[in-house]
């Protein structure tokens, strides 16, 4: 008696269920088309424009008489713009020396701090995060009343100079400034690097210096940045403690000589353009790996 041969089963056609490659991008919903995305741009920067094209415009007008002229743009390197604008150039100069102090408090006070509770009470992180996150809250307006009775014993200590007023920017840059190194602090292997630096004998300030600093080199430059952009663009803050800063001798020239004030006004737009450009080279650029 043959012993029965089961006939082979042909196979069944199933779904594969096998991983894609990892370098496989995986496309969820409809991608805008180039059209759509050259259109949202227009859109976008004709939005920022043409307010500037305004201001520009506005800086050759003579007047009410109808025509243009270059007067206003030459009038700034005249003879008689060094007294007239005097006010002015102070102005500006009080408000880069309160920029260069803003930046030293972030730089001297919230970095360390940062990358201290990033390495050894990592459980702070969110309450240190929420801390300084707070006054982008809190309106301006809001802060000067917190902050008046405070400036009143400054006034008493350090005098009423404009640089003062550098304490209240530390606090209003605080989140810009905290995003942009903890971004940075996230990126980078913190504990790693301080691990073998103090293992190799290295203390602290050490550590913090030549290892920590160089690798978070684009958050602090880029946190640096936008404190220098908001300390250039800030007036409430400055009007109501009755501080002379850029913004604040804007509107005073205003009243006289409106195009002068614009034409500032529009190299104060220009600088914060720059940086905000640099910030995003900054973002942008990766370190170069070597090939193996």
């Amino acid at each position: 008696m043959s012993a029965n041969v089961a006939a082979p089963v042909p196979p069944v056609e199933t779904v594969s269920t096998r991983a894609k490659p990892a370098n496989q991008a995986v496309r969820i919903g409809a991608e805008p088309s180039a059209l759509t995305r050259r259109l949202i741009l227009g859109i976008i920067g004709a939005i920022f424009l043409i307010p500037v094209i305004a201001m520009i415009e506005f800086t050759f007008r003579n007047g009410l008489a109808g025509d243009y002229t270059v007067g206003h743009w030459t009038g700034l390197f005249s003879e008689d713009s060094a007294r007239t604008y005097r006010g002015l150039y102070q102005a500006i100069g009080n408000s880069l020396v309160l920029a260069a102090v803003t930046v030293g408090i972030v730089l001297v006070l919230l970095l360390p701090t940062m990358v201290l509770v990033h390495m050894q009470f990592p459980r702070l992180k969110r309450t240190l995060e929420f801390i300084c996150i707070i006054p982008i809250t809190v309106p301006a307006i809001v802060l000067v009343v917190g902050l008046a009775p405070i400036y009143s014993v400054v006034v008493q200590v350090l005098g009423g100079s404009t640089w003062t007023l550098a304490f209240a920017y530390g606090i209003t840059v605080l989140p810009y400034a905290y995003r942009a190194i903890q971004s940075n602090l996230d990126a980078i292997p913190v504990t790693t690097l301080s691990e073998a630096a103090s293992t190799l004998g290295a203390g602290w300030l050490t550590v913090l210096w030549t290892i920590l600093l160089p690798n978070l080199r684009r958050g602090v430059l880029a946190a640096s940045f936008i404190s220098i952009a908001v300390v250039l663009g800030e007036f409430t803050i400055a009007s109501l403690l009755n501080r002379r800063n850029l913004q604040t001798a804007l509107l005073q020239v205003s009243q006289s000589d409106p195009w002068v004030a614009v034409i500032f006004a529009l190299f104060a737009l220009a600088l914060a353009f720059v940086l905000l450009l640099i910030i995003g080279r900054l973002g942008s650029a990766t370190p170069s790996r070597r090939k193996s």
